[in-house]
């Protein structure tokens, strides 16, 4: 397998993308852009990349927090590992800035200021939620306007898949780029109901229960999608959210297995 790091430009700025590919692949490729979830493309999203590779597409994994070319500092590899250790051990954490800083408060300096400072790059103020996303999701069509150029893509189509903050911006693309052709989502929050019209390719959905943040969101979106006459197939598993993730305490195999079958069958079928 043609595994490793390439750059593409998105509205004038450098991303990094981590790519897989099928080896010796001759044939223009079908190909799927992989959206990672907060924690951005490290062990697991460079796995799941590889996994799409072995099922026959090209494959690639824009790192969201690096336009530019490189992560800033608050924010790099190590930094980021730290807080994903600080959330799992303190999953309240998850609730908003206030229950952050109730946990910050056990922790020693100078440890406390790096985290907060990483916390703070990446989770931002709520009021900037949706401009913040439009960015995520202008970089992720740049991804789509990449694919389609190349030697290997060029004649073939391009679908995309999001894990969590991920599944939420497939969502978002698949609202506002109609070069794609299939938009997967495992847990992400759905797209606002009025752009649901502007959608033009086919959506599954991979949703958890328990998820409060999330699933009692999709019976209305799925109202919307059936009324302006969209495809939508969204499945809800007896297991918690990123049940995909099998480096997280939350993966659930029989979910994650069932979840992975239907999505390669999905882009099988939307992407020949």
């Amino acid at each position: 397998m043609q595994t490793g790091w390439v750059e593409y430009q998105s509205a004038g700025e450098v991303i990094p993308a981590f790519f897989a590919q099928p080896p010796g692949a001759r044939a223009p490729l079908p190909a799927v852009i992989v959206i990672h979830e907060l924690y951005g493309v490290e062990q697991h999203i460079e796995d799941v990349t590889c996994r799409f590779a072995a099922a026959g597409y090209k494959a690639l994994a824009p790192d969201l927090w690096s336009p530019g070319g490189a992560r800033p500092e608050e924010i790099t590899r190590e930094r980021v590992a730290a807080m994903r250790a600080f959330l799992t051990a303190n999953p309240s954490a998850w609730s908003g800035p206030e229950a952050r800083e109730r946990a910050l408060a056990a922790v020693g300096e100078p440890e406390r200021q790096r985290l907060a400072a990483t916390m703070a790059r990446m989770f931002g103020p709520d009021e900037g939620r949706a401009q913040r996303f439009a960015r995520y999701t202008e970089i992720v069509r740049g991804a789509v306007a990449h694919l389609r150029a190349g030697p290997n893509t060029a004649a073939r189509k391009v679908g995309s898949v999001g894990f969590c903050m991920g599944g939420g911006i497939a969502g978002l693309l698949a609202c506002s780029e109609p070069a794609l052709s299939a938009a997967v989502v495992f847990y992400g929050a759905p797209p606002p109901l009025d752009r649901v019209a502007a959608i033009t390719c086919p959506v599954l959905g991979h949703y958890a229960d328990p998820d409060p943040r999330i699933t009692p969101g999709i019976p209305a979106f799925a109202e919307a999608m059936h009324a302006h006459g969209k495809r939508f197939e969204h499945h809800v598993y007896g297991a918690p959210h990123a049940f995909f993730n099998d480096t997280a305490g939350s993966y659930r195999p029989d979910g994650a297995r069932a979840a992975w079958a239907r999505t390669l069958a999905f882009l099988l079928a939307e992407l020949a």
